[in-house]
């Protein structure tokens, strides 16, 4: 027999962020990933929690240079995904259990996936 996965999508600002991790892990869901993409003028990051063969998906617009509160105070394993994003995002997660401070890829250019509308324009 095979369980049938619902999943919801719920926007949300990223000042709700933590809070909403903390009570999701109270409530016994897992964290399945995080993953970002840049959007004009923002990076949405999308938080997918799963419990029950349900998964609640937060999408999340960070506008740039804006920070993000970090969710590994109640989900370790984060670390990984907050790096990954802020690398290549250039998006900063504060509170952070484990920040690699932008080492935690090697790479030719900063935060190549944050596209070329995010870069500084000549002359300014």
């Amino acid at each position: 027999m095979t369980e049938e996965t619902k999943q919801t999508f719920e926007t949300v600002s990223p000042e709700d962020i933590p809070g909403m991790a903390e009570n999701l892990k109270s409530e016994g869901y897992r964290l399945v990933q995080l993953c970002g993409v840049t959007k004009e003028g923002h990076t949405e990051i999308l938080y997918s929690f799963d419990k029950d063969f349900a998964i609640r998906n937060l999408k999340v617009a960070v506008p740039f240079g804006q920070t993000v509160g970090s969710i590994t105070p109640w989900y370790w394993a984060a670390f990984v995904y907050e790096n990954e994003v802020h690398d290549l995002f250039d998006v900063e997660f504060t509170d952070s259990k484990l920040d690699y401070k932008g080492n935690f890829f090697r790479m030719s250019c900063k935060a190549p996936w944050k596209g070329p509308e995010a870069a500084p324009k000549e002359g300014s």
